[in-house]
């Protein structure tokens, strides 16, 4: 489906959660647009867009704003639905695949990965991250568990090689699906941060051969755009979502209602607006920004809380 605007993300090379996009991408074969962002803020072209969301990647859409992989995957999936990340035959599972592959199995693999580089974290990364999370980034701490950490990255392979073990290429069967891309992430991120990813493979030959036909997919088309560019694309854009009420809201939200909207884990940054469009999975809220004019931030429903402003 065409667009007026690119598809633009706000992206850093080596963010795991962004090469969960960036493989959609190349899945789908859609052209899109690179806006490199810091790995730490400040981020003061993008800050205007989102309202303070500071979780990587955002995809943006001229005045439309969608933060977290959930949210912009659906959002991929709408404009451009084949081939489709949610086969029938995991059509739900495929996005709950997210709760684990997000947290748990990720927050092991981010011990792992920074317990093993240890001393060669820079002290501005460490910095930036305890102000994202709102606790310690315990560098030492993550050393000290590398033993349970490499036995948890273990576990969680094995769980993937055992859904693949019957000789399927794909994790829900002879078709790719979303549960492939969320899972990629966490061995994606070792791959590229530490060389023992080859050693651990060895036990699970159908995972290994699942990331190389992982690998293989490429991201697509992209060209380079700066973050100033970008921001003066959303400022002279004007929000294209349409009003969407959902009549089995539980709490009776509505669109009208300010309420504000943030992570219930890490990166708690309440951001306020005004409802325009909510469903069980998605919620979109208006801003009015001095710098970036009228903007719609859109988030997922789950993991997110969403406050009376």
């Amino acid at each position: 489906m065409a667009t007026e605007h690119p598809i633009i993300l706000h992206h850093f090379p080596q963010s795991p959660f962004s090469e969960k996009i960036r493989l959609i991408f190349g899945l789908k074969k859609i052209a899109w647009t690179s806006v490199v962002i810091t790995r730490i803020m400040p981020r003061p072209d993008l800050m205007p867009m989102t309202g303070g969301y500071r979780r990587t990647p955002v995809m943006q859409i001229g005045a439309d704003i969608y933060c977290d992989t959930q949210c912009i995957m659906r959002e991929l999936e709408r404009r451009f639905p084949e081939p489709t990340l949610f086969p029938e035959a995991c059509r739900g599972l495929a996005s709950a695949t997210a709760m684990w592959t997000d947290k748990a199995f990720f927050q092991g693999t981010v011990n792992l990965v920074f317990g093993t580089l240890a001393d060669k974290v820079p002290q501005e990364f460490i910095a930036d991250r305890e102000k994202l999370r709102g606790a310690k980034f315990d560098v030492a701490a993550m050393t000290s568990a590398i033993p349970q950490m490499r036995d948890q990255f273990r576990a969680n392979l094995q769980w993937i090689d055992s859904q693949l073990a019957d000789g399927r290429s794909w994790m829900c069967g002879d078709q790719i699906s979303l549960c492939d891309i969320n899972a990629y992430m966490n061995v994606w991120y070792v791959r590229g941060s530490l060389p023992i990813l080859d050693q651990i493979l060895l036990e699970f030959p159908a995972t290994k051969n699942w990331e190389t036909r992982m690998r293989a997919i490429g991201h697509g088309t992209s060209s380079e755009m700066s973050t100033a560019a970008a921001l003066e694309i959303a400022t002279r854009a004007s929000p294209e979502t349409a009003e969407l009420a959902d009549p089995h809201d539980p709490n009776g939200r509505k669109p009208g209602d300010m309420v504000a909207v943030m992570p219930d884990d890490y990166g708690k940054i309440g951001v306020r607006g005004e409802i325009v469009a909510l469903s069980s999975q998605h919620i979109a809220i208006r801003r009015r920004d001095p710098i970036a004019g009228e903007v719609i931030v859109h988030f997922p429903r789950a993991g997110f809380l969403v406050l009376p402003a």
